[in-house]
């Protein structure tokens, strides 16, 4: 979907679309633009201002690196990350556009040699840090080496109300006092309408094109599993995916650390990631993981914005994630490729306690509210029965079409609705029963207490308030407390139930709840599923074999291929997909190219990367086919 208002100034003509899809093919190796790719750029190369939100995968870069291939001048790029900066110039440099970054990883001869560059006017992009482009002696520098665009990638950083807002991303707000004749493009992957127009309002953005792609992913599939044993479902999920790279999405520096040890002592090449760590480690850990010698990392969410590893095949949540945008965000980081990924959640009470506990640890109850809020718009995503999908996308204002998405646990296997009359009979009584028998109008408890009631719990609150004493005393014991805790979120849902407002999270019941109660109307939830270890470590037959973007390959030839990447790029000193990305190897493998004109076909090979690769992957592939017929596809 997208949202443009009317230009100030006209499309660009001096670069017509034969011209633009040429310099998209010779230099970045492919035929044709993604949605709302042409018209960003087309806007860029008019001078116009630009805010893009495009998802992860969904090609942001482009949108400032063909225009910068296309202008005279250089392009100033401000990314938040170090890894981010290495990892875009390594890949441009091989697709042979002049790029350099400017940060602290470099020592004083690096830095006055990019430097000297700059002034020599040898860059078409440079990128560099928000605090080091704004410090007084760097701005005047960019007056005099003509900048000609400025983009912004990760902008929700610069909104107090994105899921990751950083401070110095707010001195950019005065780019346009600095440079008031230069363009601006800010880019993300991640933003409410709220953040959009904070976006939009800090940078100053004039009269800009506003484009706003869909945020669906199609190839991501979505699950959630209930914890039991969460250790042993991950170990389960990884074997089933031996030859894979993912990403484990702990709570804690701990339980990063812990995981990835133990995932090591299974054999598993694990590591950790996170702020604690030194830089060295940190560091290391990461260029691991990007080069494939590291195949999982275990990471707080300190690490993954603007990791550009496109090989990503699945993103597991060890924890539960404190809101939906940075949820969507974390498991934006696999399938960057546009090939099938999966995104695993394990969730449980237990976690949901946790984070209500972090929450009330913060001074500021405006903070509390809205951080409450958004743990509610989690927990709702995580116990749903419905399509994970349409949850998804409706955060963010958008609306999916169809009733199955065919990519979600909830679709692929759809959860049985049964009577719960008698269960919802059983918590409602007991909410009302508790608050009746305090003989207090303050006297409000948590679904956790109330739970413990109806399971029989002999805890110091429920002998403080003789609740043991209540008929509703152990008559749920037919379910589990975390199913008991499905039903009471599934009862808020329908809304029977509702959080009391207060400073503790208490329950009541609304007027409809009250209602059913008194009169014992039919219910209907969904059955509660007891906790089970293989939840995690399958993925449906269904999603693997129809899931969107699959590419059907001779996977022998494909393995050739991939050894053959990463020794290249263990001899240049950069990540395997510098050199061609699993699509591009996909693609190889199924077409079986054996000319140089036939290669140039490839999505992804560009002239640079003909001329300096073609000849080893050309061998290869005539090679492995004097040894073995070709592999017939249906399309």
């Amino acid at each position: 979907m997208e949202h443009r208002p009317r230009s100030r100034v006209p499309f660009s003509s001096r670069h017509p679309l034969p011209e633009l899809l040429a310099t998209l093919k010779t230099v970045f190796g492919y035929d044709s633009f993604r949605p709302l790719q042409e018209e960003i750029i087309r806007d860029a190369l008019a001078g116009r201002d630009v805010f893009a939100l495009l998802p992860t995968g969904g090609g942001k870069s482009l949108c400032f690196q063909l225009p910068a291939v296309l202008r005279a001048g250089l392009t100033v790029v401000v990314s938040p990350l170090i890894a981010l900066m290495k990892d875009q110039v390594d890949q441009l440099t091989a697709s042979g556009v002049a790029a350099t970054f400017l940060n602290s990883t470099l020592d004083a001869a690096s830095a006055r040699a990019r430097l000297h560059g700059l002034w020599q006017g040898q860059y078409k992009l440079l990128y560099s840090a928000p605090e080091r482009l704004m410090l007084p002696g760097f701005l005047e520098n960019l007056r005099a080496w003509n900048v000609q665009q400025i983009a912004i990638d990760e902008a929700h950083c610069i909104s107090e109300w994105g899921h990751d807002f950083r401070p110095d991303y707010r001195q950019l707000a005065t780019l346009r006092d600095h440079l008031p004749g230069v363009p601006l493009i800010a880019l993300t992957a991640t933003a409410t309408e709220r953040v959009r127009a904070d976006i939009v309002r800090q940078l100053r953005l004039q009269e800009a094109g506003i484009y706003v792609a869909s945020f669906n992913r199609p190839n991501l599939t979505y699950r959630v599993a209930a914890k039991a044993g969460p250790f042993d479902q991950l170990l389960a999920f990884l074997r089933e995916r031996r030859r894979e790279a993912g990403i484990v999405y702990c709570q804690s520096r701990k339980t990063a650390e812990s995981v990835a040890e133990r995932l090591r002592g299974e054999g598993l090449p694990a590591a950790p990631y996170h702020a604690g760590l030194e830089a060295e480690a940190r560091a290391r850990n990461q260029e691991d993981f990007l080069r494939d010698k590291v195949r999982v990392v275990c990471a707080t969410i300190a690490f993954g914005m603007g990791i550009n590893k496109p090989n990503v095949r699945f993103v597991v949540h060890y924890d539960l994630p404190k809101n939906i945008e940075g949820y969507y965000q974390e498991t934006g980081r696999a399938g960057r490729d546009g090939l099938p990924a999966e995104c695993l959640l394990l969730f449980s009470a237990g976690d949901v306690a946790k984070q209500i506990g972090f929450i009330d640890e913060k001074s500021d109850p405006e903070e509390r509210r809205h951080a409450r809020q958004q743990l509610d718009g989690m927990v709702h995503y995580a116990e749903l029965a419905t399509c994970r999908r349409t949850a998804l996308l409706s955060y963010f204002g958008e609306t999916w079409p169809m009733e199955n998405c065919g990519a979600c646990d909830n679709c692929l296997n759809p959860r049985e609705t049964v009577d719960g009359t008698v269960a919802a009979q059983k918590l409602l009584s007991c909410v009302w029963r508790a608050r009746e028998a305090s003989h207090s109008r303050r006297a409000s408890f948590g679904l956790g207490h109330l739970i413990e009631v109806l399971t029989g719990a002999d805890t110091e609150r429920i002998r403080k308030w003789r609740h043991e004493q209540l008929s509703t005393y152990g008559i749920g014991r037919e379910y589990t407390r975390p199913q008991w805790q499905a039903i009471g979120r599934e009862l808020m849902r329908l809304g029977y139930l509702r959080p009391a407002e207060g400073e503790f999270p208490t329950m009541e019941l609304t007027e409809a709840g009250l209602a059913a109660l008194r009169s014992r109307e039919p219910i209907a939830i969904t059955r509660p599923e007891p906790a089970r270890v293989e939840e995690a470590t399958r993925t449906p037959s269904r999603a693997r074999s129809s899931r969107a973007g699959e590419i059907a390959c001779d996977e022998a030839l494909f393995e050739t291929l991939r050894q053959i990447r990463r020794d290249l790029a263990d001899e240049r000193n950069v990540p395997a997909y510098v050199i061609f990305g699993d699509v591009t190897l996909r693609q190889m493998a199924r077409d079986y190219p054996t000319t140089a004109d036939t290669l140039r076909g490839i999505s992804g090979v560009g002239a640079r990367k003909l001329h300096e690769f073609g000849e080893v992957f050309l061998r290869a592939i005539s090679e492995h086919l004097r040894d073995h017929p070709r592999v017939a596809f249906l399309d």
